[in-house]
């Protein structure tokens, strides 16, 4: 086998691969914000962050790169994803979000308990009337892919990844829950911004008391105008000083805790407690908290979580290569799962909302906030007010947050009600 893709394989090297990675990022990207009228035609229907991982995934199939033989994934897991989620956890601001008022948070954890158990209970509808659907064995077990969308509909690309590793998904599988994740959710989107567009009539039909988000909308534009700075050298170096300073520790405490479960408790290995990787991201995650409380949390005026990000789109390009394309049209029940997974977590939001009398607002932010991340939030929040799109990354940085514990929780639910 080895053989056969060091043959068809066109680029070998992993310094021309990585820079034929990043050259597509710049394509998307300049493409996706191009004024031209044909490329917004294409990216209204072609969500960006798809071709992040389709794109490569078309060198790996068509033989131009070799994912299985290049590094480049395992540099990017093990390096570049703790550092993003370090970058995009340390901003936080624990007090304004406290400050949003208890029903903007209600309706967050809201969202968030309705992936951790739409996940096993999707599973659990799906053993019934389509058990093929969530069948497999090892890292083509379809509960361990689930794990993958569930760290991104509660964190995050990121936190997709983190736990791709932590519980060992096949490629092929992940390519497939990459589609249902990113098909399901801008479906999901589009209903969000429907409901933006009447939320006034809506918020007047359930009661619902709007005035805590003028003064939020207020809040928030005075904070932006207060932080926002042009990034100079040495905040760049601050930023990846943070971000790969608490990479590096993280490494130094997970690799032997890691070892030592495994020594003094190999029965816990079914938690993914002696995985390194699973204390990796935990510790970076947790150090990315901690500055939220120092003055690193000042970073994000220059940026922080924008070069996250961007360490971020490279990991995702990694992801990509390794994915074999043609997976996606053999597992069309995956779909369907995922849908009624999201059916869950939308009902739940529903009957939650309308009993604390939340405004329209909230619920479509708290719910985007998981589903979409950093990147569809402040669209929605945006669809309110545009001076509120801030608080839809303030809420989406708190998926970051609970996203990598969240999706742990999901996946071991997901690993009991398995058939």
């Amino acid at each position: 086998m080895q053989a056969e893709t060091t043959r068809t394989a066109l680029l070998t090297n992993d310094a021309a691969v990585l820079g034929l990675l990043v050259l597509t990022l710049g394509a998307v990207f300049f493409t996706a914000n191009s004024p031209r009228p044909a490329f917004r035609r294409f990216y209204k229907y072609v969500p960006s962050l798809l071709l992040c991982y389709f794109v490569p995934s078309l060198y790996n199939t068509f033989g131009i790169i070799d994912g299985d033989a290049s590094r480049l994934y395992y540099v990017a897991s093990r390096y570049l994803l703790p550092a993003t989620l370090v970058l995009l956890t340390l901003s936080i601001d624990f007090q304004g979000i406290l400050r949003l008022g208890p029903k903007a948070l209600i309706m967050f954890f809201t969202g968030t308990m309705g992936i951790v158990l739409g996940g096993p209970l999707a599973i659990l509808v799906f053993s019934v009337v389509s058990p093929e659907t969530v069948g497999g064995q090892g890292p083509d077990a379809v509960w361990r892919g689930l794990t993958t969308i569930a760290g991104s509909w509660i964190g995050g690309g990121a936190n997709q990844a983190a736990m791709k590793e932590v519980f060992g998904v096949a490629d092929d599988l992940f390519a497939v829950m990459v589609a249902v994740d990113v098909l399901v959710a801008n479906v999901w989107l589009a209903v969000l911004l429907f409901l933006a567009g009447r939320a006034p009539a809506l918020d007047a039909r359930l009661g619902a008391d709007t005035s805590a988000i003028e003064e939020l909308r207020r809040r928030v534009t005075a904070f932006q105008e207060k932080h926002a700075r042009i990034p100079k050298l040495p905040d760049l170096m601050l930023i990846l000083a943070a971000g790969f300073g608490v990479m590096g520790l993280s490494h130094v405490l997970a690799d032997p805790l890691a070892s030592w479960i495994g020594r003094s408790a190999p029965q816990l290995n079914r938690l993914s407690l002696d995985s390194a990787f699973f204390w990796l991201v935990v510790f970076a995650t947790t150090g990315g908290l901690a500055l939220s409380f120092t003055r690193a949390r000042e970073l994000e005026g220059a940026g922080a979580s924008t070069v996250g990000s961007a360490l971020l789109y490279v990991l995702i390009a990694t992801i990509g290569m390794g994915m074999d394309i043609t997976a996606v049209v053999q597992r069309p029940g995956l779909f369907a799962l995922g849908a009624v997974w999201l059916g869950f977590h939308a009902v739940l939001l529903l009957v939650v909302g309308r009993l604390i009398k939340a405004p329209t607002f909230y619920l479509a932010v708290g719910s985007q906030a998981n589903v979409g991340g950093a990147a569809s939030a402040p669209i929605v929040a945006s669809a309110f007010h545009p001076s509120l799109a801030p608080v839809g990354v303030l809420l989406a940085v708190l998926g970051y947050a609970v996203g990598t514990y969240g999706a742990w929780v999901c996946g071991q639910l997901m690993r009991i009600v398995a058939p």
